[in-house]
């Protein structure tokens, strides 16, 4: 469904992915795993069009999509969750939703998506007319992926999802994962937190220095001796 072949991104003499190639199968959760500064966040940020690859190529179904306007990607179906949540402070709830689905003309789909954020999410139609700058960070999280699922995305790329939120917050941020995978949505995470991202993941590729290093089934790494004492704390 996706591909990623011999990526390379350089930000200026610094190169930061050096041919790095996975794919990603329909109905499947990815894991992208590493330490900070490996190249993560970068690679999520090149699937969506936000940084273009010095070279190597990115296709979806079939179809070469990098290089292509951000605009283009997300309607084909690929949402991006951003690091950090990058909600629209100074707009409501409502509003960071609808923009969401700017892109979209199909008004009975958009109300649709809209009641199915507010089931998923109870707390955001609790505070549909509130500043999203006011929420907290797990409303937050919510609120920015209730605005990717607006797009009515096939593929969701999820970067720091559980960042600096509380023990159970992160446990429904997981459930949500998992929620929307069982549903049919195609997921692809980064995470510091490796043991949940394992936990969940379908697959998952260890990326180091931009090269990825490892890879095989989630469970298979959650029990991998390298990456045990790499990443999971476990001498």
């Amino acid at each position: 469904m996706l591909e990623i072949s011999n990526l390379c991104v350089s930000f200026g003499k610094v190169e930061v992915l050096k041919k790095l190639s996975f794919q990603v199968n329909q109905g499947e959760v990815v894991a992208l795993v590493g330490a900070n500064g490996a190249g993560k966040s970068t690679t999520l940020r090149t699937i969506s069009g936000l940084v273009q690859p010095t070279d190597g190529t990115i296709t979806f179904r079939g179809d070469r999509i990098n290089g292509k306007p951000i605009v283009e990607v997300t309607r084909n179906g690929i949402a991006h969750v951003p690091e950090g949540r990058r909600v629209f402070a100074d707009m409501s709830v409502l509003e960071n939703l609808q923009m969401g689905a700017y892109q979209r003309s199909d008004a009975a789909g958009v109300e649709r998506d809209l009641s199915d954020v507010f089931e998923r999410f109870p707390r955001l139609q609790e505070r549909y007319s509130q500043m999203a700058g006011t929420l907290s960070g797990g409303e937050q999280q919510m609120l920015a992926i209730g605005r990717a699922l607006m797009s009515d995305p096939d593929v969701i790329l999820m970067d720091e999802p559980t960042l600096g939120l509380a023990p159970l917050m992160c446990l429904q941020i997981v459930k949500t994962i998992k929620d929307l995978n069982a549903n049919g949505k195609t997921i692809v995470l980064v995470e510091q937190n490796a043991r949940m991202a394992l936990g969940v993941a379908d697959r998952a590729y260890v990326i180091e220095k931009g090269e990825i290093t490892l890879s095989g089934a989630g469970q298979e790494l959650l029990h991998d001796p390298q990456v045990e004492k790499a990443y999971l704390g476990v001498s």
